[in-house]
């Protein structure tokens, strides 16, 4: 369920960046769902939160915040003020680096899929 009025509200070039990134997050397999959590996109692995879309307000740049990042490891994740979660910030004015970004959703499904992260 894509929730338009997000993306659509969005000037270029987030609003392009952030349609990209929901389509390579929804690729990621059949298991993985679109929903609104807290007027976020929020996307689902067996209907378990694992990632959302957003765009921090200081920079405007888009971002995947992960869930569970506290057990995910890459020099671009920030934590911030977070305990369990941690973000990618995506710089809209450049090629997505589609390698890393794809990378990092396969760890953070991993998570759900070998049972580190239980699904309920």
């Amino acid at each position: 369920m894509m929730n338009s009025d997000f993306y659509l509200s969005k000037t270029e070039p987030n609003k392009s960046c952030l349609i990209t990134l929901r389509k390579v997050i929804l690729n990621q397999g059949e298991n993985v769902s679109e929903t609104t959590k807290y007027g976020m996109p929020c996307f689902c692995y067996k209907k378990k939160m694992f990632c959302y879309l957003w765009v921090d307000k200081k920079t405007d740049e888009p971002y995947i915040l992960f869930v569970e990042g506290n057990h995910l490891t890459h020099p671009k994740l920030e934590t911030g003020t977070r305990n369990r979660m941690k973000i990618f910030r995506v710089n809209p004015n450049r090629d997505i680096p589609l390698k890393t970004i794809e990378a990092l959703l396969k760890g953070a499904l991993d998570l759900y899929r070998n049972g580190t992260i239980s699904i309920k």
